[in-house]
């Protein structure tokens, strides 16, 4: 890594239905998230947390659509426009953004502000696939909808904050996914994206699988961004996330995972930015996920066993 990182919270859990990932940004600095990067000989700055009304002085169902159902969709939108100013100008500056969320929603903004002036792939670890849209969520929670919303799905397509510029449906892969929702199958179906299931990490093993979604993500693009889920692992590994699913990836593939990122980023292409989110202290056994999220990123900035 040549670039500086800049380290940007969004304490966020309005796109949620469980309290505790506005704690995520704390616990992951808590972990040592700076001295580990510093570790790695690149240069890291903390800008702080960008500001993030709380859901006890607000209406969820304030602004939502005439069809289907957001929670906290106007207040999602005010901090995803934030944190995309803020994204952008870290480009710009020519740092690689690391933004600590909260809940999945925050990546509205990031690949917002990422992609602003750049050509953008995504790679999107997670174990859900996010693709719902309000007219499709059996919840009401926006952080399933937060890849729908960054390709501009549904009512999605009619607003300034949410599709992102600059990235294309052919250029996103989803890895890992275990847990869709009928109606986000049907979108996802639909739509030009490249979804892996874990079954297609059990089947190819996660070398292959993310080798070919980094090759997705980089064709023809100016960078990469990475989506990192912590429920993309199991629980077993990852106990403190908002919704576990049994059947994730190990300790192990996720590093390795992290480890071909730094590798064919720096010979093929560039990190643009990368985001973890959805860590919740409050389900979390000894800080484990927070510590485990650090070690993923450094692995991702080029940490390597030898």
């Amino acid at each position: 890594m040549d670039r500086n990182v800049r380290i940007v919270g969004v304490p966020m859990d309005l796109g949620a239905d469980r309290r505790g990932v506005d704690m995520g940004p704390s616990a992951i600095r808590y972990a040592g998230l700076a001295e580990e990067i510093e570790g790695l000989n690149v240069a890291c700055t903390d800008w702080g947390d960008v500001h993030v009304p709380r859901p006890e002085g607000s209406d969820p169902d304030a602004g939502t659509p005439d069809t289907g159902d957001a929670k906290f969709l106007g207040e999602t939108e005010t901090v995803c426009t934030r944190l995309a100013h803020e994204v952008a100008d870290t480009v710009e500056e020519g740092d690689v953004p690391l933004v600590l969320g909260g809940d999945h929603s925050i990546a509205v903004g990031t690949a917002g502000g990422v992609s602003r002036e750049a050509e953008t792939g995504i790679l999107w670890f997670d174990a859900h696939g996010d693709f719902n849209t309000p007219a499709t969520t059996p919840s009401g929670n926006v952080h399933g909808m937060s890849l729908a919303a960054i390709l501009g799905k549904g009512i999605f397509a009619d607003t300034d904050w949410a599709p992102a510029p600059n990235v294309s449906e052919e250029n996103v892969a989803l890895v890992g996914l275990r847990s869709v929702d009928e109606g986000e199958r049907e979108n996802i179906r639909e739509s030009d994206v490249t979804a892996y299931t874990m079954t297609d990490v059990d089947a190819r093993g996660v070398t292959e699988v993310v080798t070919e979604a980094l090759d997705i993500a980089s064709d023809g693009t100016d960078g990469v961004h990475v989506s990192l889920d912590l429920d993309w692992l199991d629980p077993t590994e990852a106990p403190g996330v908002g919704t576990p699913v049994r059947g994730g990836v190990s300790y192990r593939e996720a590093h390795a995972a992290m480890e071909l990122i730094a590798e064919r980023t720096a010979e093929a292409g560039r990190l643009s930015s990368m985001e973890l989110v959805e860590v919740n202290p409050i389900l979390d056994q000894h800080n484990q996920t927070a510590e485990l999220a650090v070690e993923l990123a450094a692995s991702a900035l080029g940490k390597v066993i030898l």
